[in-house]
């Protein structure tokens, strides 16, 4: 499948499979082409200002009122929502995990989601969920509908394919893409089994940071963001649709494919981004800069300045700030932190962070280099240095994290996690030099 993609975040595109079906001059007419039903999705509230308004009108085969049956409640045992006080009686701490392996037995998407930690209330339509995604098994005629809000994914091993009702997306490692709250999709597979992040946003959708003195350009350029064209699929056969409303999840059957919009035009859609493209800021003269600086996407909050989420990554990029210790600086934060490595190595860590792995470091719990990055960034020649290779990320959000029992009982947590800063000895002794020995 050779795919085509439209560019410009947040544009109000149109596109149309087959030539005419898109009607001109109205976005309802009495009878559409085709012989097509004319639908609005709405991402946001009719009466939004018009710079968060979004919404999208399709022009489907059947209307989605057609796309369901009897919902039916499901258990999913590892996809969980907040608030959850699961955790399995741990301490508060800082948390570590090594790569989870992909499950041997045959694993679908949704059974494949497994919740690490969640924050704020998915009810209340605040705070975020971060998953891992472990899958081996492509979904045929099976589709999921989140309800609850929309889904960042972020390949580690393995490429994606996400056939959504507005087109499709192919995702690979080193690259995000983000499904709408509500929309249809099925996830496939492309070159054998996957793992990858998730985050589930409850809160306000995705957008990009304002740059303030910072200017137009640079950081995350809203020409690199890929919208899939208008694709549909005309299939009448069993059918079952997976949707998570509210922290529950129910499956509705029917006969046919859900896929089934012929054209479309609007701001409310799904999209992709490559990683690489980003455009890094940081200090050319001294200090390291706040993890701010490489935000890619933020989730606002009611309060100015504080995030729902923010999507931070640590890219390729120079180093060159004069008399500066350059990974970043110990730290307590409000901001909860998930962190990701989706390949290379991570500055601030020299050993134990491996791409698949995760840590969690919660609102106002300390964290920072380990001792072996102190002592080599502390003593290192502060030439121009350039990172290569590297990618790790960042969800960090205003509201703590709660681990779930599956992630707090995970054989691969790092129980000594905490002993990566024993090294760090007492330097004070009462001289400007202090003891570097």
């Amino acid at each position: 499948m050779t795919l085509e993609y439209m560019t410009g975040f947040g544009n109000d595109f149109e596109t149309e499979a087959l030539e005419g079906a898109l009607p001109r001059g109205r976005n309802s007419p009495q009878r559409a082409p085709y012989g097509l039903y004319a639908e609005q999705l709405s991402g946001s509230p009719f009466t939004a200002p018009r710079s968060a308004n979004e919404r999208s009108w399709l022009y489907r085969i059947r209307p989605s009122v057609r796309h369901m049956g009897e919902y039916e409640p499901v258990e999913v045992k590892h996809w969980l929502s907040a608030p959850t006080t699961e955790g399995g009686g741990l301490p508060i701490g800082q948390r570590r995990w090594d790569p989870v392996a992909i499950p041997e037995e045959p694993t679908g998407f949704v059974d494949g989601v497994r919740t690490i930690s969640t924050a704020g209330d998915v009810v209340g339509q605040t705070g975020m969920s971060a998953h891992l995604y472990l899958v081996n098994r492509s979904s045929e005629d099976d589709y999921v509908i989140n309800a609850d809000g929309e889904l960042m994914f972020l390949p580690q091993e393995g490429s994606i394919r996400l056939v959504t009702e507005m087109g499709v997306l192919e995702v690979e490692p080193g690259e995000l893409a983000v499904i709408p709250r509500g929309m249809a999709f099925r996830f496939e597979l492309i070159d054998g089994p996957v793992r990858g992040y998730l985050c589930e946003n409850y809160g306000g959708k995705f957008t990009l940071p304002e740059r303030g003195p910072i200017g137009a350009n640079c950081m995350a350029n809203a020409r690199d963001f890929k919208y899939p064209v208008a694709y549909f699929e005309d299939v009448e056969r069993p059918s079952e649709i997976h949707i998570k409303w509210c922290g529950r999840h129910y499956v509705t059957k029917i006969g046919h494919s859900p896929l089934d919009v012929v054209a479309w035009h609007g701001n409310y859609a799904p999209y992709k981004y490559d990683l690489r493209d980003y455009s890094p800021i940081g200090a050319i003269l001294f200090d390291h800069p706040d993890p701010s600086i490489f935000t890619v996407l933020t989730s606002p909050s009611g309060e100015a300045g504080t995030a729902n989420i923010d999507f931070v990554i640590f890219s390729d990029r120079w180093l060159v700030g004069e008399d500066t210790f350059r990974p970043p600086w110990y730290h307590r934060n409000i901001m909860s932190e998930f962190m990701g490595l989706i390949y290379g190595q991570y500055d601030a860590k020299e050993e134990g962070f491996l791409p698949g792995g995760m840590s969690l470091h919660n609102m106002m719990l300390p964290h920072g280099p380990d001792t072996d990055a102190f002592e080599k960034a502390s003593r290192a020649e502060l030439k121009p240095q350039k990172l290569e290779g590297t990618m790790a990320f960042m969800w960090e959000t205003r509201l703590p994290q709660h681990l779930t029992d599956y992630a707090a009982g995970l054989d691969t947590m790092q129980k000594n996690y905490i002993d990566c800063w024993k090294g760090l000895k007492k330097r004070f002794d009462g001289t400007l030099e202090g003891d570097w020995s």
